[in-house]
């Protein structure tokens, strides 16, 4: 994206650790570390992955100058030895990764790194905060397309958006899941993400009346003039004003008025009222678009009251995630390198969500004959699922919950995307990525997307994976 130096964006305590590694001589060890994360934000049923392009870039460009390793010199903790490592760093792990645009869900790896353990460790923060904040933002942006029934959504939240890369990334992700366009610029020159807008409340305020600053726009785009019609009165002044705009200017040009915008006030009345001046008028094709403050809990509301409205402009609510701005991915170890053998790891906590599954892992999802998700089965990294034969699946916190599957399809979700420190995965471009989640969004059942006590998704465990993890957690119990 730009100059910026992002080696250093880490938590302290990934070089503190990665240097105890070193002065052991384990920093070579291999290890496997997991990404998930526990629950879907909002309580919703699914959430969607994004994010992967930009830790490839990371991934690929992660190296330490002489500036860098200067500042780490000062700091007056770290040997030379330690310090030359750095200087000489290269990325010589293998990473899998569920691949951008598909439904995800808790309790599975999204993304899975294994290599020498201090490699793994130093790329923990940047992976975390960039899936922690793509995949926040492509999932509320999903629940409001859902909610918005067909009518066009519009990212408007460059403005409100915490800081510059959670506007551009996030406009990003937002149009991953779904939404027409941005309001933010650089974002379609960057991505190819169209930029979208007409004018503000300032653009009517700085000419002598409402009816001059329309007739200016409509001079200025006469093919695609959207005017703003609530900055006085939005039934008395500005929609009478958009309609002798259409007939005394437009229309005797061969033109037409595309669309008013409606900011503020109670929304379904006013487009009620608006679409039947528009229409009385003959303006039946002239659209309705509004804005201020939606998310996906109001638009369900409008649409559900009648209100007549075309498109929407989402701003602040989507691009902060403002009802849960926290998606709550985490980097956890699940297998290292013991006397030369890879050996399986788990935390284990009272709290039973918190509690990991070891080892290295694959996850392969489930189809029916309609080509409808049925479940994800997180499974040992090897192990290899048959659809030719049945399949028990069972849940893994209460395992007498069963079931037994035939005639079903495979497909194992995560996808090699470094081997050996080698880029070998293509990162398709953004509107692959986009057509790519429609597709995947259609086989999830609609009870998985219902916006409010949404059915939960099954993801289970193999039997050989719940045997470990269930010896795990035996063997460590006692051994405390």
């Amino acid at each position: 994206m730009d100059d910026r130096k992002l080696s250093l964006l880490m938590d302290f305590y990934e070089l503190t650790m990665s240097y105890g590694y070193f002065k052991d001589n384990r920093h070579l060890d291999t290890a496997v570390f997991d990404v998930f994360f526990r629950s879907v934000p909002d309580n919703g049923g699914y959430a969607i992955m994004a994010g992967l392009e930009q830790v490839i870039d990371y991934v690929k460009n992660l190296k330490f100058n002489e500036k860098e390793i200067t500042m780490l010199r000062n700091k007056k903790i770290f040997n030379e030895d330690f310090l030359s490592f750095l200087k000489g760093f290269k990325f010589t792990s293998d990473l899998y990764a569920i691949v951008e645009g598909t439904p995800i869900f808790p309790q599975e790896p999204i993304l899975v790194v294994t290599g020498p353990i201090i490699e793994c460790q130093l790329i923990e923060t940047m992976i975390l905060l960039t899936l922690n904040h793509q995949c926040l933002i492509a999932t509320k942006a999903s629940r409001i397309v859902k909610q918005a029934q067909g009518r066009s959504v519009m990212e408007f939240g460059a403005r409100r958006a915490h800081g510059y890369d959670a506007s551009i990334y996030g406009a990003r992700a937002a149009y991953i899941a779904g939404v027409a366009g941005t309001s933010n610029t650089y974002v379609d020159y960057l991505f190819g993400v169209p930029a979208l807008g007409t004018m503000a409340h300032s653009y009517v305020q700085s000419y002598p009346t409402e009816y001059e600053a329309f007739l200016s726009y409509a001079r200025t785009f006469p093919d695609n003039t959207v005017v703003l019609v609530d900055t006085y009165d939005t039934l008395n002044q500005g929609i009478p004003n958009a309609i002798k705009l259409h007939k005394e200017y437009l229309e005797p040009k061969g033109y037409y008025l595309k669309g008013i915008r409606i900011d503020s006030g109670d929304l379904t009345y006013l487009t009620k009222k608006a679409r039947k001046m528009l229409d009385e008028a003959g303006l039946l094709k002239t659209q309705i678009v509004v804005s201020n403050s939606l998310d996906e809990y109001l638009i369900k509301e409008l649409i559900h009251q009648g209100a007549q409205i075309d498109s929407f402009g989402v701003g602040e609510r989507l691009v902060t995630a403002r009802s849960e701005a926290v998606f709550g991915g985490v980097f956890k170890l699940a297998a290292v390198s013991e006397k030369g053998v890879l050996t399986p790891k788990i935390k284990i906590s009272e709290n039973v969500v918190k509690t990991t599954t070891p080892g290295f892992k694959q996850v392969y999802r489930f189809f029916d004959e309609n080509n409808k998700a049925m479940a994800d089965v997180v499974t040992l990294f090897d192990e290899v699922i048959d659809p030719s034969k049945e399949y028990e699946l069972f849940h893994p916190e209460y395992p007498y919950k069963r079931k037994t599957v035939t005639n079903f399809s495979v497909r194992k979700l995560l996808e090699p995307i470094f081997v050996k420190g080698k880029l070998v995965y293509k990162s398709p471009s953004i509107n692959e990525i986009r057509d790519f989640n429609k597709k995947e969004m259609s086989t999830l059942w609609d009870e998985v997307l219902r916006l409010e006590r949404p059915h939960q998704y099954y993801v289970d465990l193999s039997l050989d994976l719940w045997n470990l993890k269930r010896n795990l957690i035996e063997k460590y119990k006692r051994v405390n």
